[in-house]
C-alpha cells in the first residue's frame, strides 16, 4: 500500500504535447498571441487526439488513488435513497417525478382519482448510456397534449416532441434546434417557444446571438412556425422568451440583449387585430409580469428598486409612470411567487429565507413560519389551487417538501428524504468577514461537530460571484461525504452576486471584477487565520463563473490554496464573447472590444492570459464536458495547456473531460458520482492523506 502511495508521490507527469499554433490579434495597438486557437475547433481530429491523450494521463493518474473507490463508494451508498418532487395538477392527472435512488435520470408518474402511479415519462429509455434528458414539460390548458424538451450529451440544442397525454403516443413530428426556451401553451391550439438560427459551422460553439420567439400551431410543420418576436436584423436580441397568463389572455414577452436588463412587451390575445405593446422598452431593470387579474398587471421589478418591488398597472397604459407600488421594496432582496389567490414574497435576508403572504388587495396576510433557517421554494400554484407545495432545505439539511394550506397558513410534510446520516452531528453557521476594501462578506461554514480547530482540517472554499446568482444554502450528498471525512465546506456570498440586490450585483462587474476576487482571497484568509484550515488543507472550487474565479485566484495568489478545482470555466476572457451566446455576458464581464481600459483590465486578470512561466501552481484538475455549448470547452483545454507548459514543481495540472456531457444539467447520476469521487480523491491526495481521515470502510 504504501509502496503505492510512494510511486505517486513521487511521479513526474509527462504530459500530452501541446503543439503551439500561434495566431496574433491586435486590440488598441496591443499584439496578443494566441497559441491554442486550434484548440476551439471542437470538430477537428487533432482537438478529438488531443482530448483523449488529455484524459489518459488524467485517468492513470486517478486511477493510482486506491481509496477513490471508497468515496465511489460512499457516494452511491448515500445517494441511493428515494427522491420525489411535489406534485401539480394538469387536466385530470396528478403528475410527480421520482427517482429510486440511483437512476440517472427522474421518472415523472401521473396518477387518477388516487389510483396507483403509472410512468408518464421516464428519460432513462431516452437513450442506452442515460445522456439524454428531460428538460421543460409543458400541458395544453385542458391537459390533454402535452410537449417536453429533450437534451442529448448535456448540449442546450433541445428537441421538443408533443404526446397526447391519455395515449403517451407522439403526436406530429419533432420539433428540432430549440434553445434557450421555455414551452408556454394558448389554450389548446399551440405553444410558443425559442431558438436561434442553426450557426454554421459548428453547432456547439458557434456565435448565435439573435433569438427568436416562435409560434408553433399544433398540425403545422416546424416550416410554418412564425417568429412571433425578433425577425428585424437591425434589432438583435440574445435572449428573447414568451409566455401567456394563466387565463389565456395575454401574452407577454421579454427581450435581452445581456443576462441583465429586459425590455417588456405584452399582447391582448382576445382581440384578433391586437399589436405588441411595450412596457419597458429600454434595458435598466429585469421586470416581468407575474399574473393579472382582468386587465390590471401585477409586476415584479428592480427598476429604482435595486431589491426588487411588486407593483400593479392597467393594460391600457403599462408604462412605468403609470405603476403604483403593490408590495413596496424593503432593504431585503424579494422573489415573488403566485398560487391560489395569493402571492408569496421570498425575501433573501443574509442569504437565507422569510416568506410573506398577500392577498390581491396588497394586504399582508401572515409570515409564514418555515421549517427553520435555510433556502425556501415553491407556493406556486393556479389561481384556483386549494393547496400549495414548498421545499426547505440547508448546508445540513436535505431537500423536504410540504403541504401547504393557504386559507390559515398550516403545512405537514409532503415528503422527507430517509438519507443514512445524522443532521444533528453537522453544523452550520454564519459568519461575516472583512474583505480587502472592508466590505462585510457573508460565509456559511459547514462541518460535523466536534472537529478541532486546528489549522488541518481538509477545506474546500466554494463560490461564483456574478451574474446576480445567490447562493443560498442547500443540502448536497457529496458535500456530506465530504464532511463525514472531517472535512470543512464554506460558501462564500461574494459580490458579483444577487444576495444583497442589484447593488451587491453591480459592485463585482467590469472594472470592478477584481472586487470578487478580492472577497474570494479574504474568505480563505478568513478559514486560515481561524484554524479552519491552512493553505496546505485548503482547495478552491467553482464552476462557469465560479470556474473563472477559480483560474483569477490560482493565477493571482498561486500559493493560497493546495488544490484548485475550476469547472466548466470562462477562462479567456479576451475571447468568451465570441463562442455560441457568450457575448450575452457582456453585462457582466464587459469585452476585450469595448475600449482600451476595459481590454487591458480583462487581459490583466484573464487566466489562460496570467499563466506565468516558472511558477509554482497548486494541484490544479480542470472539469469540463466536450458537449459544453454554454461555456465551450476550449476554455478549459487552453487554460490546461498554459499550466502545463509553464509551471513548475510537483502538483499535478490536469485535465478531466467528461465525454458526451455539457454545462451540468441532465448529467446522469451515474457520472455525477464518478466526478465526484474523482474530484474528492485528487484534492485529498494532493493534500497529504495517505488514507482517509475518517476511514470509510465501516461506513
Amino acid at each position: 500500500m504504501f509502496g503505492i502511495l510512494n510511486i505517486i508521490n513521487t511521479l513526474t507527469l509527462i504530459y500530452p504535447k501541446t503543439e503551439k499554433k500561434p495566431v496574433v490579434d491586435t486590440f488598441f495597438n496591443t499584439t496578443v498571441i494566441d497559441n491554442y486557437r486550434w484548440l476551439e475547433d471542437d470538430r477537428s481530429v487533432e482537438t478529438e487526439s488531443w482530448v483523449k491523450a488529455q484524459n489518459k494521463v488524467t485517468f492513470n493518474y486517478l486511477n493510482q488513488i486506491y481509496y477513490r473507490d471508497q468515496l465511489k463508494n460512499r457516494l452511491a451508498n448515500l445517494w441511493n435513497y428515494e427522491k420525489i418532487g411535489t406534485p401539480f395538477i394538469e387536466g385530470d392527472y396528478t403528475y410527480f417525478s421520482q427517482n429510486n435512488g440511483l437512476q440517472n435520470q427522474s421518472v415523472i408518474y401521473r396518477t387518477i382519482d388516487n389510483s396507483e402511479p403509472e410512468i408518464f415519462l421516464d428519460p432513462n429509455t431516452f437513450s442506452k448510456d442515460g445522456t439524454t434528458s428531460l428538460g421543460a414539460l409543458s400541458f395544453s390548458k385542458d391537459g390533454k397534449t402535452a410537449a417536453y424538451s429533450i437534451s442529448e450529451g448535456g448540449s442546450d440544442w433541445r428537441k421538443i416532441i408533443i404526446i397526447d397525454v391519455v395515449s403517451k403516443k407522439q403526436k406530429e413530428p419533432v420539433i428540432v434546434d430549440v434553445k434557450f426556451s421555455g414551452i408556454s401553451w394558448y389554450k389548446n391550439e399551440g405553444f410558443y417557444y425559442s431558438s436561434y438560427d442553426k450557426p454554421t459551422g459548428s453547432e456547439l460553439s458557434a456565435k448565435t446571438d439573435q433569438h427568436k420567439l416562435y409560434y408553433h400551431k399544433l398540425g403545422t410543420s416546424q416550416e410554418d412556425d412564425v417568429v412571433v418576436f425578433g425577425e428585424k436584423k437591425s434589432e438583435k436580441h440574445r435572449y428573447i422568451g414568451g409566455y401567456v397568463t394563466e387565463d389565456n389572455r395575454f401574452l407577454v414577452i421579454t427581450a435581452q440583449i445581456s443576462t441583465s436588463g429586459n425590455k417588456l412587451f405584452i399582447k391582448d390575445l382576445s382581440e384578433e387585430k391586437s399589436t405588441l405593446k411595450p412596457i419597458i422598452e429600454t434595458l435598466e431593470s429585469d421586470t416581468y409580469v407575474i399574473t393579472n387579474k382582468a386587465s390590471t398587471l401585477f409586476l415584479a421589478t428592480n427598476l429604482n428598486a435595486p431589491n426588487k418591488k411588486v407593483v400593479t398597472v392597467d393594460f391600457s397604459n403599462p408604462t412605468p409612470k403609470n405603476w403604483q407600488d403593490f408590495i413596496p421594496e424593503t432593504e431585503h432582496v424579494l422573489a415573488i411567487s403566485k398560487g391560489a389567490n395569493y402571492l408569496f414574497a421570498n425575501y433573501m435576508v443574509d442569504a437565507v429565507s422569510k416568506v410573506f403572504q398577500f392577498n390581491f388587495n396588497g394586504e399582508l396576510i401572515r409570515e409564514i413560519s418555515l421549517p427553520g433557517i435555510g433556502s425556501v421554494a415553491g407556493f406556486g400554484g393556479k389561481i384556483r389551487a386549494k393547496e400549495l407545495y414548498f421545499s426547505f432545505t440547508n448546508y445540513n439539511t436535505p431537500n423536504s417538501s410540504y403541504k401547504f394550506n393557504p386559507e390559515d397558513g398550516s403545512y405537514q410534510t409532503y415528503w422527507k428524504p430517509k438519507v443514512a446520516f445524522n443532521t444533528d452531528d453537522y453544523i452550520s453557521k454564519q459568519v461575516f468577514y472583512p474583505s480587502k476594501d472592508g466590505t462585510k462578506i457573508p460565509m456559511i461554514i459547514t462541518h460535523k461537530k466536534g472537529i478541532e480547530l486546528n489549522g488541518k482540517n481538509p477545506t474546500i472554499l466554494y463560490g461564483y460571484g456574478g451574474f446576480n446568482v445567490s447562493l443560498t444554502p442547500s443540502f448536497s450528498i457529496a458535500n456530506l461525504v465530504w464532511m463525514e471525512q472531517g472535512g470543512v465546506y464554506a460558501v462564500a456570498n461574494l459580490r458579483g452576486g444577487g444576495e444583497y440586490g442589484k447593488k451587491w450585483h453591480n459592485a463585482g462587474i467590469k472594472l470592478k471584477k477584481q472586487n470578487v476576487f478580492d472577497d474570494f482571497i479574504a474568505a480563505a484568509e478568513f478559514l486560515i487565520d481561524n484554524k479552519y484550515t491552512s493553505s496546505e488543507f485548503l482547495a478552491i472550487r467553482g464552476g462557469s463563473n465560479g470556474g473563472l474565479l477559480v483560474g483569477a485566484i490560482l493565477t493571482q495568489k498561486p500559493t493560497l490554496a493546495k488544490v484548485a478545482l475550476p469547472a466548466v470555466g470562462v477562462l479567456d476572457m479576451l475571447r468568451y464573447h465570441t463562442f455560441t451566446a457568450g457575448a450575452g455576458w457582456a453585462y457582466d464581464y464587459g469585452t476585450a472590444n469595448d475600449n482600451k481600459e476595459m481590454f487591458d483590465y480583462l487581459k490583466g486578470y484573464s487566466p489562460v492570459h496570467n499563466v506565468k512561466k516558472g511558477t509554482a501552481y497548486p494541484a490544479t484538475l480542470i472539469t469540463t464536458g466536450d458537449h459544453d455549448d454554454r461555456v465551450v470547452p476550449a476554455h478549459s483545454f487552453k487554460f490546461a495547456a498554459e499550466l502545463q507548459e509553464k509551471h513548475t514543481g510537483k502538483n499535478p495540472t490536469l485535465i478531466r473531460i467528461e465525454t458526451n456531457a455539457g454545462h451540468g444539467a441532465g448529467t446522469p447520476i451515474a457520472k455525477t458520482i464518478e466526478q465526484y469521487a474523482d474530484i474528492f480523491g485528487f484534492t485529498l491526495f494532493n493534500m497529504g492523506f495517505k488514507k482517509l481521515p475518517k476511514n470509510l470502510q465501516n461506513s
